[in-house]
């Protein structure tokens, strides 16, 4: 039934400000935007880039759009690194705030997570599971 992640989706009140923090840390810009400021249609309300071996999804929307949830509820997402202390040092160093520390969870398993300027959390994982499924 599942076949795969299709969309990572984290939310910002302030989407200029997120988009060019993810355009640093993709090192790429968004490849689809909604509206389109380039043609004068407002500031971005979506964007999304795309990451990885497999090309994957990470969206940002407009925290006015954001789902209501009537309790607290959510997942915390993971995307693999090749180097986990590299990546999660980059995070901090571009604006992110430590979640969880950099964590060896197994033999060549670790994790860690960082909060994002926007109030989002973001998991990072050192698999080395999935780093043989993409060899």
């Amino acid at each position: 039934m599942f076949r795969g992640l299709a969309n990572l989706n984290l939310v910002a009140d302030d989407m200029t400000a997120a988009v060019d923090w993810y355009t640093q840390v993709f090192d790429s810009a968004p490849y689809f935007v909604r509206p389109e400021p380039d043609a004068g249609q407002g500031p971005a309300q979506y964007a999304e880039w795309r990451f990885g071996d497999d090309d994957d999804e990470f969206a940002l929307m407009d925290a006015r759009f954001r789902p209501a949830l009537p309790q607290p509820g959510g997942a915390l997402v993971s995307m693999h690194v090749d180097d986990i202390q590299a990546s999660f040092d980059r995070l901090i160093a571009l604006g992110a705030a430590p979640f969880d520390p950099v964590t060896q969870r197994g033999e060549g398993w670790f994790s860690a997570s960082v909060s994002d300027p926007f109030g989002n959390l973001v998991g990072l994982i050192q698999s080395p599971h999935w780093a043989s499924q993409h060899a």
